[in-house]
């Protein structure tokens, strides 16, 4: 090595932040290694690089003993007193022992340290960049896929679209751009790994906050998402504000904001619904587009009973389930939706006013107080 070899070093430190002593460090370490191997010695040794012209001395060091046992670990303290007259029992003497053609040596093992110092530098640089995004969204090309994932290019790194979060309804081809979710990240020997989602119900909720300004400044809040990727979510949003409208605020003029995230999600069906911290409107709401007559709620066993008119109900329920089902993991509550028919079998209607009760809490008022608490079935 040389003094260029050095500026070279200085170079790497400014442009990639690699710490040019830590590379030099970490070069002398690889030279014992070096030295050892190709000398067979196994005397402890030192290697000393100059930092200011690159020139590679190795020594080997030896302790001073009364009676040598290994010439290659040990000196008499009689030879090490005809070096320095100074040195003592226990101490240790370095003498030089620079073969003559270490420096082809020394070059190869400089360049491969380098090479895998900046290689691990680069590979910290983006596992800093990513760690800080995950669980948020990024937009990626689709470069190939096998039977277990789908390789997407997010610019620096290569991230893992995995078969279980896939959109059923999406075919993906070379060259596709997709919006994905970043679900985890992770440090490997090869170097970081992402993994990302398309089915994920936070990839929903960055793109309201892409789509939606007042989600993005604070004015509306998501409070809950629920999802069945591919085929229809729900969303319930809030405002403190009681000027603003959070759900006309997602839904956009003419229906564009949803309507460009529906088009991200290929086809995938939304319903916005407005969040209550009451329960009988929130579950209400949730239940949405099919109308509610009375809600019942059991505090206890955090369920409800629904009372829906008898030809709402298929709707309510929708299909396979999904509607209730998808309503039951927005509010967290259980539901348990009957028909208007069958609740006057059972006597559960009462003189509640579920309409009054919804404009009430969405006035900022008190609801009305008649709600029986019954047993979940």
């Amino acid at each position: 090595m040389n003094s260029e070899f050095m500026d070279a070093l200085t170079t790497l430190e400014k442009e990639k932040g690699i710490s040019k002593e830590v590379i030099i460090e970490a070069i002398e370490a690889a030279l014992i290694s070096g030295y050892k191997r190709n000398f067979n010695q196994a005397q402890n040794v030192r290697v000393d690089v100059n930092r200011e012209n690159g020139s590679i001395r190795v020594f080997a060091r030896k302790e001073v003993v009364e009676e040598v046992f290994d010439a290659r670990l040990e000196i008499s303290l009689d030879e090490a007193q005809r070096i320095n007259p100074n040195y003592e029992v226990d101490d240790v003497v370095e003498i030089e022992v620079t073969p003559k053609d270490f420096g082809r040596i020394a070059a190869q093992t400089a360049k491969q340290v380098v090479t895998q110092r900046v290689r691990e530098a680069e590979r910290g640089i983006i596992y800093s960049d990513f760690i800080d995004r995950e669980e948020d969204i990024m937009t990626g090309i689709v470069q190939r896929q096998d039977n277990r994932f789908i390789y997407v290019d997010l610019g620096k790194v290569e991230a893992l679209l995995p078969l279980n979060e896939q959109m059923p309804n999406e075919s993906y081809k070379h060259n596709d751009r997709i919006k994905a979710f970043i679900t985890k990240v992770e440090k490997t020997t090869k170097g970081p790994q992402i993994l990302i989602s398309r089915t994920h119900p936070g990839l929903l909720k960055r793109l309201f906050e892409l789509e939606v300004p007042e989600i993005y400044d604070g004015t509306v809040e998501i409070k809950s998402v629920a999802r069945e990727a591919g085929d229809r979510s729900k969303i319930a949003v809030h405002a403190e504000n009681p000027e603003v409208d959070p759900v006309g605020a997602c839904v956009g003029p003419k229906g564009q904001r949803v309507q460009a995230i529906v088009s991200e999600l290929k086809g995938e069906k939304i319903d916005i619904v407005r969040w209550s911290e009451d329960p009988v409107v929130y579950v209400a709401n949730a239940l949405s587009p099919s109308k509610v007559i009375q809600v019942n709620v059991n505090e206890e066993e955090k369920m409800t009973q629904v009372i829906v008119p008898d030809y709402q109900l298929s709707l309510a329920i929708g299909k396979r389930g999904q509607n209730a089902r998808l309503a039951a993991k927005l509010t967290g509550w259980k539901i348990d939706i009957k028909s208007e028919s069958e609740a006057e079998e059972l006597g559960l209607l009462d003189d509640q006013d579920l309409e009054e009760d919804v404009a009430a809490a969405e006035d900022g008022l008190e609801p009305i107080e008649n709600v029986d608490e019954i047993e979940g079935d």
